[in-house]
């Protein structure tokens, strides 16, 4: 079978946000880019996942000129309410910070940027299999893959990204003595569901009580997402709707207090919780970005946001990469020395981690154990532990006050919920 080949800058393996945004801004910066994904444009665009950007996150978007409808569509949230034992106290973000967060669900922020980068003509293989990257420790790394139409391609590149999830085969390619994977696992998940109804609130409620966890979200002004704390193993279809919601209605809290609006639940779900870091994020000629390099739970609304961090911190180290590569491919060419940089050359060559990748991979790591620190410390204070104790309930109920009663607290709490400057 004849095997289709493409010459690019850079290879991208996985296109989600965070590929897609890569390939954007790398294209701004006169640098070609190809991308690859194993699912399909349409799964991805329909697959309901949660959306709480960050002021950052939503200046990329503006600034990177995608037409993404982030300020027209999205909802702006100048607060958020903490919750405890029915007591609830708002985080007024605006005054305490001066920034805001967006609502805007992460398919509509795929949506907006694989409309941009097709529009722009930008290559991407949708629904590919049999992903091989070759090459990473050498000056010629590749990326072979089966496309849609069953055809055999080649993407042949200077540098991969490896955008590809939480299961992403490029980190595997890092050698495990060069590697260091630190994990840890939570001993409860979140029983999310989407039901059409109206806002329950005009912003985001985290409660805790004796029972446990809740979150009060929405997706549009007729579909709400809501979750509460469940064991792991917990079968979504053993819950009626009526004890969902009752069960989430007595975490916010007594009858006077917030009432949730209800309606047909269309989707249940649990998520399981974990918090995971790849260090480093670059080896030879790889580098990784977004949850390919590291997950956290969902409590600080990190994810998303914590992978276009890395792709403001990779893409000036990228571009100052393949700016040497070319500069010293003009003094190779002028001196017609081409035999060391031939095809062959290149794929046999070891060759080190470039300089601008390892200060990419310092830099993003930095930023990415403070936002694992906050969302574990938010995970903790907000959700029961298995064998918690009166004495327990009451400490988290002293830092909870702690952190509320106190200017200062508050501003802690709002400045790394809204996500802090690069």
């Amino acid at each position: 079978m004849t095997e289709h080949t493409t010459r690019v800058d850079v290879g991208i393996v996985g296109g989600g946000p965070a590929g897609l945004m890569t390939a954007l801004l790398l294209k701004r910066r006169g640098i070609s880019a190809a991308v690859i994904e194993s699912r399909s444009e349409e799964t991805i665009r329909h697959t309901q996942r949660a959306g709480i950007l960050e002021a950052p996150t939503v200046n990329m978007l503006v600034e990177a000129e995608v037409d993404s409808r982030v300020l027209t569509h999205g909802h702006e949230h100048e607060g958020t309410v903490l919750s405890f034992d029915g007591i609830q106290r708002r985080i007024d973000f605006q005054a305490l910070v001066g920034r805001s967060v967006w609502l805007y669900p992460q398919n509509e922020v795929f949506h907006d940027l694989a409309t941009a980068w097709q529009r722009e003509s930008g290559e991407i293989h949708w629904s590919v299999t049999e992903t091989a990257v070759e090459g990473i420790e050498t000056a010629a790394p590749r990326i072979s893959f089966t496309d849609a139409q069953g055809r055999a391609r080649r993407i042949e590149a200077d540098l991969i990204i490896g955008t590809d999830g939480s299961r992403s085969m490029c980190r595997k390619l890092i050698p495990e003595d060069i590697r260091t994977d630190h994990f840890t696992s939570y001993p409860f998940a979140w029983f999310g569901i989407l039901c059409e109804a109206p806002p329950t609130a005009p912003e985001l409620i985290y409660a805790n009580s004796e029972i446990g966890f809740a979150l009060i979200s929405q997706r549009n002004e007729t579909v709400q997402r809501m979750y509460f704390q469940c064991d792991p193993d917990t079968d979504p279809e053993a819950w009626s709707e009526e004890a969902i919601f009752d069960h989430i209605q007595q975490v916010l809290g007594a009858e006077d207090g917030v009432q949730l609006k209800r309606g047909p639940i269309i989707e249940k779900t649990v998520l399981p919780f974990r918090s995971y870091v790849c260090d480093p994020l670059s080896h030879g000629r790889l580098a990784l970005a977004g949850d390919a390099g590291h997950t956290v739970p969902p409590t600080g609304a990190k994810g998303l946001n914590l992978a276009f961090s890395d792709v403001r911190a990779l893409v000036p180290r990228v571009e100052e990469f393949i700016t040497e590569l070319r500069t010293h491919a003009g003094v190779a060419d002028a001196s017609d020395e081409t035999a060391a940089s031939s095809d062959v050359a290149a794929t046999a060559v070891t060759v080190e981690t470039p300089e601008p990748l390892r200060r990419y991979s310092r830099t993003a790591l930095d930023r990415v154990w403070k936002a694992q620190n906050f969302s574990y410390w938010a995970t903790n204070l907000l959700h029961r532990q298995p064998e918690e104790t009166s004495f327990t309930h009451k400490r988290r109920r002293g830092e909870f006050d702690a952190i509320t009663d106190s200017v200062h607290g508050r501003a802690y709490f709002a400045d790394s919920y809204t996500g802090w400057s690069d």
